[in-house]
């Protein structure tokens, strides 16, 4: 008997019994959640081709489209800050859509909320220039903007819950008649009898007027968007309110089977979209306007709603999708002189991209490759 040692294997490496399954469902988790992303992108790429197509048909190149885009919104630092600054309005409206829909409900009134949220900052204001500190003036203006903004909104939740009013069709009628009562007394009892040219409420002047954001020309009405847009989301996702109110959005007759406060929670979602609409008026008078009249009613409430559905409604994905549309706006005065096309050439963009994008809510699902693999086993 040879006394050579017997050679032995080395011994296997042995890892967490859960490790490749933890791994692999990583995997799927993110392929699920990457068809929230591929959708959108592709429905945005459909519109831009439809848009070009509709641009060769006028004798325009898209080209040139393109690069004017970019030039009036991006391509230098003054045409970025004015971005941003056409973004803070369209942050804060589209908060006053994706907050809503989060309980199941599609309002569309944020432009209605905008306006008399602004009209009421300065109808406040009025009687306090010259009389009450600049600073407590503005504090009061943008509460009572958001009061009036969340009031106005919250009205339709309101109905919504205690009569069956569809929300859709009541924040959009509301709208159209907070347009009407702000133009009531701007061209009546509050309009500045100085200025002939444009009804309009007397000026606020430059003590009243919000400051800009230190070593940049853009207001504080983004950084307080992007503020409201994080904060919005903590609310929605880490905490017992948020959690209701994703449980009724769901499923409202479970919702009101566990005992949940149905109604507290759709007024209470809408009364806070209104406030982020209404604080976006008080922006646009105490930051851009410095008084009310009908430049409030620019369409910011309009455009947050295709703002809000290309974010998913998701807090955290509206500020760079509201910068993106914000430099398409931004550039609509230098696509109209360069091109010589209307301004309502970027309005055909958005309503493209709008159309396509609701039409693309049917795909989803429908595709193997975004399905994790045990739904796809079964099929």
């Amino acid at each position: 008997m040879s006394d050579a040692p017997a050679v032995t294997s080395p011994a296997p490496v042995l890892q967490p019994a859960g490790a490749e399954a933890t791994r692999s469902d990583w995997v799927e988790r993110l392929r699920a959640s990457s068809e929230y992303v591929a959708i959108p992108v592709f429905a945005v790429a459909v519109a831009s081709a439809l848009f070009a197509l509709f641009l060769l048909a006028v004798g325009k190149s898209p080209a040139d489209f393109i690069a004017y885009v970019w030039r009036g919104g991006f391509g230098t630092a003054f045409s970025f800050q004015n971005t941003l600054q056409r973004s803070a309005p369209l942050i804060l409206t589209a908060l006053a859509v994706a907050i809503p829909a989060r309980i199941g409900l599609i309002m569309i009134g944020g432009e209605g909320a905008l306006v008399l949220g602004g009209f009421a900052a300065a109808a406040l204001a009025i009687p306090m220039i010259g009389v009450a500190p600049p600073m407590l003036t503005l504090i009061l203006m943008a509460i009572f903007a958001m009061l009036v903004g969340g009031f106005w909104v919250g009205l339709s939740g309101f109905l919504r819950y205690a009569r069956g009013v569809n929300e859709t069709i009541s924040s959009l009628l509301l709208t159209y008649i907070g347009i009407a009562i702000m133009n009531f007394f701007v061209e009546g009892a509050l309009r500045d009898l100085s200025n002939p040219n444009k009804p309009s409420t007397k000026p606020l002047g430059d003590a009243y007027m919000v400051g800009k954001i230190p070593g940049t020309d853009v207001h504080w009405g983004f950084a307080a968007g992007v503020f409201l847009c994080v904060l919005l989301y903590l609310l929605l996702e880490r905490t017992t309110f948020g959690f209701a109110a994703r449980v009724t959005g769901g499923n409202y007759r479970a919702a009101l089977a566990q005992g949940l406060p149905v109604g507290k929670l759709i007024v209470t979602c809408s009364a806070i979209a209104g406030a982020c609409a209404g604080l976006a008026g008080f922006f646009e008078v105490a930051a851009i306007q410095g008084r009310a009249n009908a430049s409030l009613a620019a369409g910011y409430g309009f455009t947050g709603i295709l703002v809000a559905f290309l974010a998913r409604h998701n807090p955290l994905v509206i500020p760079p999708v509201a910068i993106l549309f914000g430099g398409i706006v931004a550039s609509g005065g230098l696509i109209q002189r360069r091109m010589d096309l209307p301004d309502a050439t970027v309005l055909v963009l958005q309503g493209l991209i709008f159309v396509v994008l609701l039409t693309s809510e049917t795909l989803y699902g429908r595709f193997a490759f975004f399905r994790p693999r045990a739904r796809r086993d079964r099929t």
